[in-house]
């Protein structure tokens, strides 16, 4: 279905909510001048073929992988490596650059244009693991055995040089036809076996696909991006870093912890009932129904979406003020380590595992902070999760706008004693809510009875006109 509709503009929603979207001139001028605070402090890993995989044109690139077969006398396995953009080493203590992040916390992925945490010429320049140039970087290693399981890690600084910058098409692309890049070869291998250990652990992991707005000339459509697996594999090598981190932490006893506790038992039942009204049947464990969703088909997506709900209350933990919690989603311990250009607590949690690995000191900038940082982030991961929601509402809302009076098919997920109900509409992918409503599970056609840009509202009613 074509959806006619206005061009989109997601700057009134960065004004409403007092998303940055421009730095101040000091901090634009210092980030030009920053350079490596460690230069001569790392070791030389520039050897190491490492290649980066991200969304096509990103040039914030924070991690880079190499994976390997253990060689002789390794008791077969694999080795990983792993590269962060050391962005601690540019962000001197006490600059601007380091107030402003504070006060940013992480970037703010507004659909036209990110409002970044650090200035692009340090998130997308001199920190950024950009290809075929030397960059600063704090270097994982874990040695894997045959099930993908952790037989040692560590951690420390390094000088490295990225080979490739892959996007994920283009992975995807190399291994349909067979020819991926070396350094990546065994990335599907180790990937299965970390999601093999996800089930185990009973982890809930969701794979949601973007929706996107597709079009020109006035004539625009909704369409749900595909989730290539090496997407899910990818992030398998950033969950194995961000568990480590944390295991590290709470057994050191020092550290900051991304926390989630479990689900609810009536979130768990509504979750579990949608999922049938939907058409399936969701068994014993959700995070193994989960793994066996096709998260490209519209109800795919409205699953992954809905499973939302059951990772609600997630937080952060300094081990310095409370005992240590496990993040359910994770199914155990787990730290923000893999993004620091991105978000302001990976900078300061890599810099306690860099401290425990050498067996020294957490610098004194990181515990002078943290009080500050555990209190930006609650706030903007809050803030985030906002903005997604309203430019992901006003997106619906301006593409449907003209289709008000019209009827969709969709499928009735849950009613309440009000007689309004949460339904689902396949073409195009949309959750929203219903004035009347038949039973459960009932697919049959509903009216389009509101679609407001402005309040970025949108809504249903049965029976359909």
């Amino acid at each position: 279905m074509k959806l006619y509709a206005a061009p989109l503009n997601f700057r009134a929603i960065a004004s409403e909510f007092s998303v940055p979207t421009d730095f101040p001139p000091q901090v634009l001028e210092e980030a030009t001048q920053l350079t490596d605070r460690f230069a001569g402090q790392r070791i030389d890993a520039r050897s190491i073929p490492l290649v980066t995989i991200d969304p096509v044109g990103s040039r914030d690139l924070d991690q880079a992988v190499h994976i390997a077969e253990r060689g002789e006398g390794g008791g077969g396995g694999y080795t990983v490596t792993y590269a962060i953009a050391d962005v601690a080493a540019f962000v001197e203590p006490g600059g601007a650059v380091k107030d402003e992040s504070l006060q940013r916390g992480q970037t703010i992925y507004l659909p036209d244009e990110p409002a970044r945490l650090h200035p692009p010429s340090l998130s997308e320049g001199s920190a950024s693991l950009l290809p075929d140039v030397d960059r600063p970087a704090v270097l994982w290693t874990f040695e894997l055995d045959q099930e993908g399981e952790v037989d040692s890690a560590h951690v420390e600084r390094a000088l490295v040089r990225s080979v490739a910058r892959l996007d994920y098409d283009g992975v995807h692309e190399d291994f349909a036809r067979g020819e991926p890049h070396a350094s990546i070869r065994l990335l599907p291998e180790v990937g299965q076996l970390r999601q093999r250990s996800s089930l185990r652990r009973e982890a809930i992991n969701l794979r949601l696909p973007s929706v996107r707005v597709v079009g020109e000339g006035g004539t625009f459509e909704l369409v749900i991006e595909p989730r290539h697996p090496v997407m899910d594999y990818n992030s398998e090598i950033s969950l194995l870093t961000g568990m480590v981190a944390g295991r590290m932490m709470v057994e050191a006893g020092v550290g900051f912890l991304r926390t989630l506790g479990p689900a609810t038992g009536e979130a768990e039942a509504e979750f579990r009932r949608e999922a049938s009204n939907l058409g399936y049947e969701v068994g014993g464990n959700i995070g193994e129904f989960l793994a066996g969703i096709d998260a490209d088909t519209p109800r795919g997506m409205a699953m992954m979406r809905e499973a939302q709900k059951l990772l609600r209350g997630a937080g952060y933990v300094d081990l310095s003020e409370k005992e240590p919690e496990v993040h359910a989603g994770i199914g155990g311990y787990y730290s923000h380590v893999t993004a620091p250009l991105r978000r302001l607590v990976d900078r300061y949690a890599t810099e306690v595992c860099l401290a425990i690995c050498a067996g020294t000191e957490v610098p004194e900038w990181v515990r002078e902070d943290a009080p500050r940082v555990m209190k930006t982030m609650g706030r903007t991961s809050q803030l985030a999760n906002t903005v997604d929601k309203a430019c992901l509402n006003l997106t619906e809302a301006t593409v449907l706008e003209p289709w008000v009076g019209h009827n969709f098919e969709g499928v009735t997920l849950t009613v309440n004693e009000e007689d309004r109900a949460r339904i689902f509409i396949a073409d195009p992918p949309v959750l929203a809510p219903s004035v009347g409503a038949p039973g459960e599970g009932t697919e049959t056609k509903f009216s389009l009875v509101l679609a407001d840009a402005t309040q970025r509202e949108v809504s249903f009613a049965w029976p359909a006109d």
